[in-house]
């Protein structure tokens, strides 16, 4: 199984090619360029270093959320028109899942995935590391860094901190011992997102590209703030 991953859900984007759980290339840049005009050349420059085609794709990858809303639908869109054109299967990856998948060889440590989510919050989701496998503790959600400080504090040095929060938590979360990421494992990847989707497609769980959409876990700010808007006109 040939499989293409693409993650553009943060400031960072990356395309990887894998092949049967053989990582053959990736691209990953971090100079909070324009996804839209990055991410497709990209993937076609990629794919010409691995020599191979996007004919030759038998899956499609990508991080469907959570994360920047624009980041996450240029991502979903980004593959959405390669499988329409070629009719390729799609997975959906969490993420969170994504970014925890960088810890992978920490055994027994649970890692705590976290991205800012601003206004003193963050998308969070954690897992425990067991066998060499991710095992999930908790859904992908949306909560204070106050909360999940006091929902983490119990595992002491044993929780790894990973993704673009875990900095922003490391500031209060060091005093009882979580520990945080090296900048190399810290980020989310295409190679996770591929090697994840590669897991999920030998289990069954393709999709098309029309079914394939985004996984926000908070509605965009603009129309958080005319929600809030609308509520106090109603007072």
């Amino acid at each position: 199984m040939l499989t293409l991953g693409i993650d553009s859900s943060a400031s960072a984007a990356s395309a990887a090619v894998v092949e049967e759980g053989r990582l053959l290339g990736e691209f990953f840049v971090n100079t909070k360029q324009t996804h839209s005009q990055t991410l497709l050349p990209m993937v076609q420059s990629l794919l010409q270093t691995v020599g191979r085609s996007c004919e030759e794709i038998d899956l499609l990858a990508v991080s469907h959320g959570p994360g920047s809303f624009t980041g996450v639908r240029i991502g979903v869109a980004c593959v959405k028109g390669i499988s329409f054109t070629h009719n390729t299967p799609c997975v959906g990856i969490s993420t969170l899942e994504a970014i925890a998948y960088g810890g992978i060889l920490k055994e027994g440590s649970v890692l705590c995935a976290a991205m800012d989510a601003r206004c003193g919050q963050v998308y969070n989701a954690l897992f425990q590391v067991e066998d060499g496998k991710l095992v999930r503790l908790t859904e992908d959600r949306a909560l204070s860094i106050a909360d999940l400080e006091q929902e983490c504090r119990h595992w002491g040095e044993n929780l790894i901190l990973l993704g673009d929060g875990a900095s922003l938590c490391h500031k209060t979360f060091i005093s009882w011992g979580a520990r945080l990421a090296p900048e190399s494992i810290r980020f989310q990847r295409a190679s996770s997102v591929a090697l994840l989707g590669e897991q999920e497609a030998k289990k069954g769980n393709t999709i098309t590209a029309s079914a394939l959409a985004p996984v926000y876990l908070r509605l965009p700010q603009a129309e958080r703030e005319l929600k809030k808007r609308l509520e106090q006109q109603k007072v």
